[in-house]
């Protein structure tokens, strides 16, 4: 596979971009798994991940961890990027940010397996960790603790 192959259909790589106005707007791009047919994790981590209430309009704050084992596809990373900063100005509940954050991956990827863990920051004194995953990790693959302890204030 040349670099041609992989990289030349990429619309927001190396060019100049703005931030969706939401995450339907948000353009996820995918390319050419170089090492289909190998079995490994990749993992993102956004600890600065924003969202807004859906009721009150304020700022929601999570630490996101998503792990997958590709299959034909990778998800191009400025555009992950680009999707997740797209839910700044998005009112939803934490529960519906985190699951539809992972159905549009799978969707785009069609992964041997994906997960995602929302550590979401507490709001009125209760912070809310929202888990989803298609099926069971696999067993030939090292797939890590995502890390995040559980909130524990300052206690």
């Amino acid at each position: 596979m040349t670099k041609n192959d992989i990289y030349g259909n990429l619309k927001q790589l190396g060019s100049a971009t703005v931030l969706p106005d939401s995450p339907e707007a948000a353009e996820l791009e995918k390319v050419p798994n170089p090492q289909a047919g190998t079995a490994y994790c990749v993992r993102f981590t956004a600890p600065e991940f924003t969202s807004l209430c859906p009721m009150t309009g304020q700022p929601d704050f999570a630490h996101l961890v998503i792990d997958y084992v590709p299959g034909e596809w990778l998800v191009e990373s400025k555009s992950l990027k680009l999707f997740l900063g797209s839910f700044r100005n998005h009112g939803a509940f934490h529960e519906d940010c985190t699951v539809s954050i992972a159905k549009r991956l799978v969707d785009l990827l069609a992964p041997e397996w994906l997960r995602i863990g929302g550590y979401w920051y507490p709001r009125g004194g209760i912070p809310i960790d929202v888990f989803y995953q298609t099926g069971a990790a696999p067993e030939n693959v090292w797939i890590p603790d995502q890390g995040v302890p559980t909130y524990r204030g300052r206690g």
